[in-house]
């Protein structure tokens, strides 16, 4: 019962996270459609190639990933994860590397800094080798491993939706957070979801033996 309300629980909980940035990004996406230049997004219109990528990118990784983590769809549909999988890792590598550009070369925005920055690069480039690892290790039939890679990938591309959660109390208290504060608020987000994610990688997996419902009998008989 307490795994049944854990799978229920996981997936909403994902998708909770999820809301924000994906939100964010169609919000990005309708500011470029409009044509409507503003201090906020006027380094977009240059080059919106990169956003339109990585936001569409990653709503997908997010979004599908969300039935990748949940034991018992993939259980029920083996094809279907893994060609869910194949689409993931695309939306998740062209995600991660046009955050990579965008952050090597559009420029800063006041409220940020070179902290931040060196924090955006550590957190995309740990995604895309996440997932190229996964990769490799899918190929070689090492399941452990596979598992375990795009769960660090997963967590890296959720580090959106929790820095939400990490930001959110320090504005209410003392205002937006700007330069060093607003970089280390972001970072504990990424280090939060690896955090959770090495938690789940390492915990022990515990297998349910299914007796027989005649041995099941017996055995409450003779108790």
């Amino acid at each position: 019962m307490r795994s049944q309300r854990l799978q229920r629980f996981v997936p909403a909980g994902l998708a909770l996270l999820c809301v924000v940035p994906v939100t964010a990004g169609g919000v990005r996406l309708a500011s470029l459609a409009s044509g409507v230049v503003t201090p906020e997004n006027a380094r977009f219109f240059d080059s919106p190639v990169p956003v339109v990528v990585h936001v569409v990118g990653a709503s997908l990784f997010l979004l599908l990933g969300i039935g990748q983590l949940h034991p018992g769809l993939r259980r029920r549909s083996p094809a279907w994860h893994r060609r869910a999988g194949r689409g993931i890792v695309a939306a998740g590598l062209a995600a991660a590397l046009s955050g990579l550009w965008m952050s090597v070369f559009y420029a800063l925005p006041a409220h940020d800094n070179d902290l931040l920055l060196a924090f955006r690069l550590l957190a995309g480039t740990g995604m895309a080798a996440s997932l190229v690892l996964a990769v490799v290790a899918v190929r070689r039939r090492d399941i452990a491993a596979h598992r375990a890679w795009m769960l660090r990938g997963y967590a890296l591309g959720l580090g959106a939706g929790t820095q939400v959660l990490t930001i959110l109390p320090w504005a209410l208290l003392v205002g937006p957070p700007a330069g060093t504060v607003r970089a280390v608020l972001m970072g504990l987000g990424w280090v939060v979801n690896l955090a959770v994610a090495e938690a789940v990688v390492r915990a022990p997996r515990r297998r349910v033996v299914r007796q027989p419902r005649a041995a099941m009998a017996v055995n409450t008989g003779a108790q």
